[in-house]
């Protein structure tokens, strides 16, 4: 069972807490809504977005043997077969979209669009240069949009706006720290590498995480408290730590540069408490 539980690459759940932001940053108390309405819509995403992984393995178990670290993943490893695979994904879909149905029926169209996004990009926006970007951001924005709707909270367009060059970063990111990783064979495995220049991923890079922090400062501004104004030297310093990551030929993947970067791990907690303060306090 524990190639089968990698597959769905449980640490990638942690992305899900962006279905969180609206309420949080609204200041939705935490009796507003019963434990269980707080709890599914987490449920359901880490569903969908384990299926979206084992459909996108499935569809580059060739192309990730050829990789020096998703090598060693269940399928291109030969620990689990593909028609375990196909198993698995269709018990995480109809589980999904019973939960969907059952409890959460405001965000079925949020679910069915994450899973068509994601279907779209493991077969062929992940081929196109920037189309491989914004189909990242795009699942980002869906889970936001989706926290918005679960909890009935109005997303502000400067925390869409942040979000989107939040994404676009971190996505430029990881395809540099690719890049440095795969080096000259780069192509074989992810062919949109062949077509990025280094210089292009580090211009994309510091241009999204201005943008970023410049829409998030403009929600600041929309919504000022104290402890909002004290995350903004934070947000710095976490971007600045990200991309000196990148630059050492650290992991790209915000969420590994996340649980194994303890600075960053400390920054974003810092944030979320300054935030919970901002809101509650």
């Amino acid at each position: 069972m524990k190639p089968l539980f990698v597959l769905l690459r449980p640490h990638q759940w942690l992305k899900n807490l962006m279905l969180y932001f609206p309420p949080l940053l609204a200041g939705i108390a935490p009796g507003t809504f019963s434990p269980a309405r707080w709890l599914l819509p987490f449920v359901l995403f880490a569903l969908i977005s384990s299926a979206a992984y084992v459909l996108n393995d499935l569809i580059d178990v060739e192309a990730d043997r050829l990789h020096p670290r998703k090598c060693r993943r269940p399928l291109p490893s030969g620990v689990v077969a593909p028609k375990q695979a196909l198993l698995l994904l269709l018990v995480l879909l109809l589980l999904a979209f019973f939960l969907c149905f059952k409890g959460l029926p405001a965000l079925w169209p949020y679910a069915a669009g994450y899973l068509l996004l994601s279907l779209l990009y493991s077969l062929a926006l992940k081929r196109y240069p920037l189309c491989d970007l914004l189909g990242i951001a795009a699942l980002f924005l869906v889970r936001l949009q989706a926290g918005g709707a679960a909890f009935d909270v109005r997303v502000s367009p400067w925390l869409f706006a942040s979000v989107l060059w939040l994404a676009l970063f971190l996505s430029a990111g990881k395809r540099l720290s690719e890049a440095h990783l795969l080096g000259a064979g780069a192509q074989r495995h992810r062919k949109v590498l062949g077509v990025y220049r280094p210089r292009f991923l580090f211009l994309m890079v510091y241009a999204s995480a201005l943008a970023a922090l410049l829409t998030y400062a403009g929600y600041v501004v929309v919504h000022p408290a104290m402890a909002r104004w004290l995350t903004l030297p934070l947000c710095v310093v976490g971007l600045w730590r990200y991309v000196s990551r990148v630059r050492q030929g650290g992991d790209g993947d915000p969420t590994a540069a996340l649980l194994r970067d303890p600075i960053l791990f400390v920054i974003a907690l810092s944030w979320a408490m300054l935030v919970g303060l901002a809101a509650y306090g």
